[in-house]
């Protein structure tokens, strides 16, 4: 298999993401070009001590332009074209490689792959999915940004395309949830009530409204949300893991007998740690176009690419997309199509 990877996207530079497509080529059975500045990828290369074995599967291809986290990400698709982004789709379009990996600027990367691969048939709304953990196994939830205006029956092709991903990671016959204020049916918004009758009209295993309460309970394997929601309890989630790791931190340094205590309880929290960083999940993938990306954390290292290109192989290895064209291409499925 072979991916592309932008190596100037993010916010620690092309240092952070060559390193992660290195890792992932030592470890796996994959090729990845490295698409950004010739020359300052080859400098980077240069610092890392690379097997001639990886080295032969690392390819540079050279895009000078770079899409800065700020801009707006049509006017940057239209105006830059020689950019990092535009030009790893450029390779996906053409079949040179089977997926993308990006941690530059999202907007900038779905609009770049509806540009160059388009929508999957009968998808209204491609969307960005986000892997939770929760107690008890990981849950995806769509959309965490791409569309903060919705329909309902968006978030009807959501709980489809995100269903269709959820047998990655935990079932083959999901149980959809809708986030919302409430448990009840008549709790939520406009769109919320719309969609709540949408997908309880559907096949799908559709369980109802939840809470934001019960995110990381893990009684639900899908949850449904717009962009504008999603994205708020994304980052409340990313925030919230940080504050508690530093506030537990902040607590051992107090004490010498707490510091004992952390010292014989170090496996328990390296355990928890990696249970909640974001990095053991690599990216979100874009779903509904017509080939197979994943956005990382702007702030994500090397570990985290290394996922995120590991995640990419998996999706194409599983199909994901042939499965969302099935799931979406029956009548009882289609029903809440544009």
């Amino acid at each position: 298999m072979h991916l592309a990877l932008d190596a100037m996207g993010g916010d620690y530079g092309p240092r952070e993401l060559i390193a992660g497509g290195v890792l992932a080529v030592e470890l796996e059975d994959v090729e990845v070009s490295l698409v950004g500045d010739e020359k300052v990828i080859t400098r980077e290369l240069a610092t890392i001590s690379i097997r001639s074995e990886v080295r032969d599967r690392l390819h540079i291809v050279h895009a000078p332009v770079v899409v800065g986290m700020g801009e707006h990400p049509v006017d940057a698709i239209r105006t830059k074209k020689d950019s990092s982004i535009m030009v790893a789709f450029d390779l996906a379009k053409s079949g040179n490689v089977q997926g993308v990996v990006s941690a530059g600027n999202s907007g900038a990367t779905l609009a770049a792959a509806i540009r160059k691969l388009g929508r999957l048939k009968n998808v209204a709304r491609p969307g960005i999915a986000s892997i939770f953990p929760t107690l008890k196994g990981p849950v995806v939830i769509m959309d965490v940004g791409a569309n903060v205006e919705c329909r309902p029956a968006h978030l009807y092709q959501f709980a489809v395309m995100a269903g269709s991903v959820s047998s990655m990671y935990r079932s083959e016959n999901p149980r959809v949830g809708l986030l919302t204020i409430g448990e009840e049916s008549g709790k939520g918004n406009a769109l919320v009530k719309e969609a709540y009758d949408l997908l309880s009209k559907s096949t799908l295993n559709f369980i109802g409204n939840v809470e934001g309460r019960d995110v990381f309970r893990g009684d639900v394997d899908v949850i449904i949300c717009d962009g504008f929601v999603g994205n708020i309890c994304l980052k409340i989630s990313e925030g919230l893991a940080e504050a508690v790791m530093k506030m537990l931190r902040d607590e051992i340094l107090k004490s010498f007998l707490a510091k004992i205590g952390y010292l014989l309880a170090r496996p328990a929290f390296r355990r928890f740690k990696k249970r909640v960083d974001y990095a053991e999940y690599g990216g979100a993938p874009l779903l509904g176009i017509n080939g197979t990306g994943i956005v990382c954390h702007g702030k994500s290292n090397a570990h985290a690419i290394k996922n995120a290109l590991r995640e990419a192989m998996k999706m194409e290895q599983m199909n994901i997309n042939e499965v969302i064209s099935r799931n979406l291409s029956t009548p009882s499925m289609r029903s809440g199509a544009i």
